[in-house]
């Protein structure tokens, strides 16, 4: 059984309007969004970090509002980035694989298709690649370089009770992570759904690669929970950080995904 974490590092203000496919009303009203990255941690001292978030730089180009830098986050928590055995990126968009720098030790797991989608055709398109960070992607190449990338092809494991599972939709790699724990199969859907009301409305996120793929992606996700969704994790959602029991010391930014809800 593993422990999982929720670590908020930064956020950003945003509308109704901006994060549905089909924006409902009131489309103006104030719809916040959240970045986090996760930790998972087994009994016998193993530790996974899934996605690396973003650094300084790129929340200043993006005009994102920084918190704590990924690795004080980490620090935080008594993770030392530099002695995480694995990391698992759902996909390589800027606010998931930036940072790999602080995780020379790590072996990095991917989809092939992620790969080859961040370095292909596709990206010969601005409004495709808008989402990816080119020196991100160039990190990820120098990581292959050095044999420290380790590529799944639609299902994989990273260690016992923690699974990998592509669904795409929204890059053409994207992958959800199924995690056992003590509550059940949690399943952290990464970008398959932003917020909670994109999987419960079927309406999707508007930075969508394949819109059928998506929709699919939803399906998925509940049948890893086992059909309990309150085991799913979407992506960007404030509401992870009410729903769940704080981490004691972490001021409400840190949440156990392994206990009850609140």
């Amino acid at each position: 059984m593993w422990e999982a974490y929720a670590l908020r590092y930064a956020s950003h203000e945003r509308t109704v309007q901006a994060n549905f496919l089909h924006p409902p009303d009131p489309h103006d009203a104030p719809m916040p969004m959240d970045f986090f990255i996760w930790l998972l941690r087994d009994g016998a001292g193993r530790e996974i970090v899934v996605d690396t978030g973003f650094s300084a730089d790129t929340a200043d180009r993006r005009s994102r509002r920084l918190i704590r830098p990924v690795d004080e986050v980490l620090r935080g928590v008594g993770t030392e980035p530099d002695g995480v055995s694995d990391v698992i990126l759902t996909h390589l968009h800027y606010d998931h694989a930036g940072n790999l720098g602080l995780f020379p030790r790590s072996r990095l797991h991917l989809q092939d298709r992620e790969m080859a989608f961040a370095t292909g055709r596709n990206m010969c398109f601005g409004c495709i690649r808008q989402a990816f960070e080119v020196e991100d992607v160039v990190a990820m190449v120098r990581a292959v370089h050095a044999d420290r990338a380790v590529f799944h092809d639609g299902e994989g494991e990273v260690a016992p009770g923690v699974t990998l599972h592509r669904v795409g939709g929204h890059t053409d790699g994207l992958q959800m992570v199924r995690v056992d724990t003590a509550r059940g199969p949690l399943v952290l859907a990464g970008d398959a759904s932003h917020y909670y009301a994109n999987m419960e409305r079927e309406n999707p996120f508007p930075i969508v690669f394949d819109l059928g793929a998506m929709a699919q992606g939803w399906r998925t996700a509940r049948r890893l929970a086992r059909g309990d969704e309150s085991l799913i994790i979407p992506g960007h959602d404030p509401e992870v950080l009410r729903r769940f029991q704080p981490l004691e010391g972490s001021n409400g930014e840190v949440v156990c995904l392994h206990l009850p809800l609140v």
